[in-house]
């Protein structure tokens, strides 16, 4: 479960989201061929949101999914770093033997 929290910059879009536990089983997502490269423009990184003192948000930038059919891209957010030695791995696309496997970003 996660908290999402709006930020001082409605216009911007910007969402701030706490980190969840991670799952203890995760889906495999499947495509049969490759992601597109990142949309032509650039992606929009607000700044970071005011928080507590200590705490730490971090940019997790877009990333393209599988819906089944095809890819869609999910924009970037800033989230709560859960501990301030991890740093953020982001998603991504592993090919193997011609499909496309995805890998869940995470904290490292």
């Amino acid at each position: 479960m996660s908290l999402v929290v709006g930020c001082a910059l409605p216009a911007a879009g910007c969402v701030v989201e706490r980190p969840a536990p991670p799952p203890t089983e995760t889906a495999v997502i499947v495509a049969p061929k490759p992601p597109p490269p990142p949309p032509r423009a650039a992606e929009y990184v607000p700044p970071p949101p005011a928080g507590p003192p200590g705490v730490v948000y971090v940019w997790q930038p877009g990333h393209w999914r599988w819906d089944g059919r095809e890819y869609a891209w999910h924009e970037g957010r800033y989230v709560e770093r859960p501990a301030r030695v991890e740093r953020w791995i982001p998603p991504h696309w592993d090919e193997r033997n011609g499909q496309w496997f995805y890998v869940e970003g995470h904290w490292a």
